[in-house]
């Protein structure tokens, strides 16, 4: 084991600090496209989770990226607020100007230092690699004192090229600094000797905050993790249910549990507020429309349940004998009664402020009616219902289309035949009509039918938000228009509703990607000539 750092004393020095990327790196899985406000929902309630820092978005790479970044940097309270940013002038700038306005800002500006990324990505030199750094972190230290660095790759760097770029990104003033493993290639051993060799080639490491973070495509991110963090880093970078590029990131769920079950083994705490963990997860999943596994570690459906006699037993006489953790630790108490059909608006107004929405004036009015809608078809309204409803009004009021009216014919006898009346952006009504193999596909082929859109379905989950035959449905539809994936989601007592809500929202967020990719395409030439003259 090598020395560990000296900067923070006390229990600080045991503190691990939670940056939570799910609103960058997550967002940046395949066919998740969320909207300001949603966005800013997500930061809002990562607030409430205690995270230390939420990394808000990567400034420079759309127009609505930037304004999202702007906006939780107004409006949420608590958090260190981070933009990401290339290690190029431009890029600073618009992250800086995102996240001025937050009571404490922060800069992350990254480079690859792995020879791999310089020769074939970069198309540059070692030397070049250098000049950047210097002039990133000495450009991000003009506007704030909290600047992290990244050298990209970090994980399959060469150590002492590495231990120079970081030292000269120290030099310039740099208090974070986090070295990846980006592509999930390490080993727990080697990523702790990787960090282990840092610190002894560069030792003003120990005075500033070393960060890990970790992909999972070997399935080995919370192992290296943590593996980084007993090496002496203290922030780790995650994400909610893990989500992120390709295989995802260091589930931030499952590394700040870890850290809490097995504090008396490795002394090492979060200042996260573990029982926000639940309904974390089930806003993240809701609106990115990217499901939980079953058997997901922590928050999965399975993760506390016990199918096996012996282990039922066992648990009925005492819980710790198959548990090693209680469930309402991470808030799985949630999915209880908390209105009735005859509740009125102040009553859903104090249980929607329960829960963590600030819903007044006219977003009140609409909730409640939405309520009073599901009110009268279920006999009890959860905690868990009243998530579905307000998150699901979120994405109506952001849609592009509305569903008006639908009408499906199902047979055994004769193809289904669906029509549909759509509202278009600009307020016009337009109707559509198709048949298909099943209510569903003719549902979604009127929906083509009306916009004129010939988008392909590529996924469609139906799940139920709590339990009984009353239960309101929810459904994800992932779709690809163009070449684009992007995914929607629904939620209704009637399952064909919920269908066509997910499906048209799916439409919409397609369009705005390939909107904002035609944008990045138009961009690139001037963003590579800024990088240029940055070099």
């Amino acid at each position: 084991m090598s020395e560990q750092p000296t900067g923070p004393t006390g229990d600080d020095a045991s503190r691990v600090r939670v940056f939570d990327t799910t609103l960058r790196d997550g967002e940046q899985s395949p066919g998740i496209s969320l909207n300001k406000q949603e966005k800013v929902e997500i930061a809002s309630q990562l607030a409430r989770l205690g995270v230390d820092v939420i990394e808000a978005g990567f400034p420079i790479t759309s127009p609505g990226d930037f304004e999202a970044v702007q906006a939780i940097a107004r409006e949420v309270e608590g958090p260190v607020i981070c933009g990401l940013a290339r290690a190029n002038a431009k890029d600073i700038e618009a992250a800086w100007n995102a996240v001025k306005d937050s009571e404490r800002p922060r800069i992350h500006t990254f480079i690859a230092t792995s020879d791999i990324h310089i020769e074939r990505k970069l198309q540059t030199t070692r030397e070049d690699v250098k000049g950047q750094v210097r002039a990133a972190v000495a450009h991000a230290r003009r506007y704030t004192d909290d600047v992290e660095f990244s050298p990209e790759d970090g994980s399959r760097s060469n150590v002492e090229f590495m231990g120079e770029v970081i030292q000269i990104a120290l030099d310039e003033g740099a208090t974070t600094i986090n070295v990846p493993d980006t592509v999930g290639y390490t080993m727990p051993d080697e990523y702790a000797a990787m960090f282990e060799q840092l610190y002894r080639l560069v030792p003003g490491l120990r005075d500033v905050v070393l960060s890990v973070h970790c992909h999972d495509d070997l399935g080995l991110a919370v192992a290296n993790s943590f593996a980084g963090l007993v090496a002496g880093c203290r922030q780790v970078e995650c994400a909610i249910n893990g989500i992120g590029e390709r295989a995802g990131n260091a589930s931030l769920e499952e590394i700040v549990m870890l850290l809490r079950t097995r504090e008396s083994s490795h002394g090492l705490w979060t200042g996260v507020e573990t029982t926000e963990i639940a309904r974390s997860s089930r806003l993240v999943s809701r609106l990115t429309g990217y499901q939980v596994q079953h058997n997901k570690a922590i928050v999965g459906r399975n993760a506390f349940a016990h199918e096996a006699g012996i282990h039922q037993d066992g648990v009925l006489k005492e819980r710790t004998t198959y548990e090693i953790m209680d469930a309402t630790t991470i808030g799985l108490e949630a999915n209880t009664l908390v209105l009735g059909k005859h509740s009125g608006r102040h009553a859903l107004k104090n249980a929607l402020e329960e829960l963590g929405f600030e819903v007044d004036g006219a977003a009140l009015n609409t909730a409640f009616l939405r309520f009073k809608e599901i009110a009268d078809k279920k006999k009890k309204v959860t905690a868990l219902d009243l998530e579905a409803i307000v998150s699901d009004e979120m994405r109506q009021s952001a849609s592009a289309f509305s569903l008006e009216s639908f009408d499906v014919e199902a047979s055994s006898v004769r193809a289904p035949l669906a029509r549909v009346t759509i509202g278009l952006p600009d307020g016009r009504l337009v109707d559509g009509s198709f048949t298909g193999d099943g209510p569903v596909d003719a549902f979604f082929s009127a929906i083509n039918a009306a916009t004129g859109h010939e988008a392909r379905l590529k996924e469609y989950h139906v799940s139920a938000v709590t339990g009984g035959r009353d239960a309101l449905g929810e459904t994800t539809v992932m779709l690809e228009l163009d070449g684009v994936l992007a995914s929607g989601q629904g939620v209704s007592t009637d399952i064909l509703e919920a269908s066509g809500r997910a499906y048209l929202r799916a439409l919409a967020n397609a369009l705005a990607l390939s909107s904002g990719a035609r944008q990045q395409a138009e961009e690139a030439p001037r963003a590579a000539a800024a990088m240029t003259q940055t070099s």
